[in-house]
């Protein structure tokens, strides 16, 4: 008895090429996704630092606030923004210490379909009324 010897196959089958044309799909979809979900991210990011500086150039505006508040709005780059202050109360009080007003900044904007804000609050002192002098 005598066994033939078949010549070996030299290539892929068609399974093995659909199973593997099937994972390379699954991979670049995984990385497409990967990519796209970061590109977003930094956009939402640089608009969260945009929004920062509407704030910080509309807070660097005034260095105190008037007795009676400062209440404004305005946009400013698509930005939509708005200043509310309120007199802050201290347990301390006397002659050199200044009255404090809370201030709050919010700053509003469109990223799609939906609306983002941001907000902030700091303490501002109340400017002092100058007294007035004898010479005119």
């Amino acid at each position: 008895m005598t066994l033939e010897k078949r010549p070996l196959q030299g290539g892929f089958s068609l399974l093995e090429l659909i199973v593997a044309f099937v994972i390379m799909a699954l991979a670049l979809g995984m990385l497409y996704r990967a990519t796209g979900s970061s590109a977003h991210a930094v956009g939402l990011a640089e608009r969260h630092q945009k929004a920062s500086l509407v704030a910080d150039s509309i807070l660097s505006m005034r260095d105190s606030v008037g007795p009676e508040g400062w209440q404004e709005a305005g946009e400013s780059d698509g930005f939509v923004w708005r200043v509310v202050s309120s007199p802050y109360s201290t347990s301390t009080d006397g002659p050199n210490v200044p009255k404090l007003h809370e201030i709050a900044i919010e700053v509003r904007w469109q990223d799609g379909a939906s609306a983002k804000t941001l907000a902030f609050q700091t303490l501002m002192p109340e400017r002092t009324p100058v007294p007035e002098s004898g010479v005119r």
